[in-house]
């Protein structure tokens, strides 16, 4: 028998069903536990594909109208909404959680067991750490200053894991299920996070255009 170093063909159709199946399904788990859910747009190519006709937007977004309206726990929305398209999975903000999205320089060394937080922490392929805690507690002022910290809360949201962005998937260091779905103290993880920042250059790593309010629009 002759072997080959050939790659089976796997037809696209195949893939992209078991895409929408691992969506879905971190879709509905993270309803089940009460966190909101929106689809966003799926990558196609180099840019994201939300459904809407000339829509011009060509990165993550969501694939609503109206990201506030549509958030939801419902398993019968969830599985409309994944039934045919390979959406990124989009967790809504302020309500069960805030989000703090930092560079890896500030990520890394929070997310590491040592630093004694106990959360949900998810990274992109870019290399953004989000560090999910309880809502409601603006930033210190020392990470407010810095450009490449975003405050993710009311009006915003974040692509969950297996979400795919042109850099690669959206991936967890700690999962919720790590920690049995409990959030931390946002205080406390800031605290980590600032002296982090103490200790890190102050050269900004994504532009503020990327915060809330761009989120939310």
């Amino acid at each position: 028998m002759q072997w080959s170093s050939r790659q089976p063909f796997v037809p696209p159709s195949f893939v992209d069903r078991l895409d929408r199946i691992r969506l879905r399904r971190a879709a509905q788990a993270f309803a089940g536990h009460g966190w909101a859910v929106a689809p966003g747009a799926f990558l196609t190519g180099a840019r994201f594909d939300c459904g809407r006709p000339g829509c011009p937007i060509t990165g993550c977004h969501p694939a609503v109208d109206s990201l506030a309206e549509a958030a939801t726990t419902d398993p019968a929305r969830l599985a409309g909404w994944w039934r045919h398209r390979p959406h990124n999975v989009l967790l809504t903000t302020g309500d069960a959680f805030d989000v703090l999205e930092v560079p890896a320089v500030l990520g890394r060394p929070a997310a590491d067991r040592d630093a004694g937080l106990a959360g949900p922490v998810a990274v992109t392929a870019a290399g953004r750490w989000m560090f999910l805690v309880r809502p409601g507690c603006p930033l210190r002022a020392e990470l407010d200053l810095r450009m490449d910290v975003v405050r993710h809360a009311q009006g915003s949201w974040i692509p969950a894991p297996p979400s795919r962005m042109a850099e690669g998937p959206v991936r967890w260091v700690i999962t919720p299920g790590q920690v049995d779905w409990t959030l931390p103290d946002p205080e406390k993880v800031q605290e980590v996070l600032a002296r982090s920042a103490s200790r890190a250059a102050r050269t900004p790593a994504v532009p503020r255009q990327l915060s809330t309010l761009r989120r939310a629009a």
